[in-house]
């Protein structure tokens, strides 16, 4: 169990080194719930903008909602105004989530074009300040999501993550990839392992985490403090029962029956439907089904079928019929 530890961040203790990234459109309250009852350690929510806070945008409410069940929980702020990220932080800090994380890290254009997310990493000293100002502006611990840098030119991890650290930072996520290289190629975990050496505040590698062999592996190669877990929970919160179970027994657990990916999958979208009403639940449910049933027979050919659901009742029927085959 070496590996699987309780993590501190600053005054939080974590029950295991297990983390579910925080993914937009993805991490929501219902797919956290999930991860939750299959033993992750952390949950980290959809990143909010933090003007949006400021400007008391609707849809943002949705995206600050917590239940009880799910803590610890991260939020994640983006944004790259001092004033603006750490004003937020103030304004949402008595919301019962119990850490903030500044992304820094984020790689989709429409962020990067307005100076958030991984463009931060282009800009060393004004990361620093943002971290300074909310840190100095909320008693829960900051945390920040890094890249490996912007591109391959500019590698420069370690070096904030140092000022992560001098800025008050409780702990930094690593993913081992660039901006440039968004999801594709391997993830570089020597990056990670250069992170954790420049550092003495908690380290979380995150990059191609599937299986447990791959957590002893990210281990031995940086000897990071924490697995922050993303793609690889995607349709599979069953990831962190999977390698704690491992790390407990040495066993490997099976890939879970159809009939139990059904069983969750409809859970899911019945949890959905609650929380975003019938028409957005059932469309949201569809990547995920797609993810769920990826590898299991016909699962081309039932993507299709999941598209053209557009009620829940619709979704059971579907999937009851298909078992019959699997």
């Amino acid at each position: 169990m070496e590996h699987i530890k309780k993590l501190v961040i600053g005054n939080r203790t974590l029950d295991n080194n297990l983390i579910l990234a925080p993914m937009a459109g993805v991490t929501d309250l219902p797919f956290r719930l999930l991860c939750r009852e299959q033993g992750a350690g952390l949950l980290c929510m959809e990143m909010v903008s933090a003007k949006a806070i400021l400007y008391n945008n609707r849809n943002t409410k949705t995206l600050l909602t917590t239940d009880p069940q799910e803590n610890p929980v991260s939020l994640q702020l983006f944004g790259s105004d001092p004033d603006i990220i750490s004003e937020a932080a103030k304004r949402i800090e008595e919301l019962p989530f119990d850490i903030l994380d500044i992304n820094m890290g984020c790689p989709v254009p429409k962020v990067v074009k307005n100076g958030d997310g991984s463009a931060l990493m282009k800009q060393p000293e004004l990361a620093g300040k943002i971290i300074e100002k909310t840190v100095r502006a909320v008693r829960k611990p900051v945390t920040v999501k890094l890249r490996k840098g912007f591109d391959d030119a500019h590698v420069n991890a370690a070096e904030l993550a140092h000022i992560a650290q001098e800025s008050g930072a409780a702990a930094v996520a690593v993913h081992g990839r660039t901006r440039e290289q968004y999801y594709t190629g391997k993830a570089d975990w020597d990056i990670i392992r250069q992170v954790k050496e420049a550092v003495s505040i908690p380290v979380i590698g995150n990059g191609d985490i599937r299986t447990a062999e791959d957590v002893a592996a990210m281990h031995r190669q940086t000897g990071c403090d924490g697995f922050m877990i993303a793609r690889g929970a995607e349709g599979n919160p069953w990831i962190f029962a999977q390698i704690l179970h491992f790390f407990r027994t040495g066993e490997v657990l099976p890939r879970p029956s159809f009939a139990e990916v059904t069983e969750t999958l409809l859970r899911h979208a019945a949890m959905q439907i609650r929380w975003k009403g019938e028409y957005t639940g059932i469309r949201e449910i569809r990547r995920h089904a797609a993810w769920y049933t990826a590898g299991y027979r016909n699962s081309s050919k039932l993507r299709g079928r999941i598209n053209e659901v557009e009620t829940f009742e619709q979704l059971k029927e579907l999937f009851e019929e298909v078992q019959s085959y699997n």
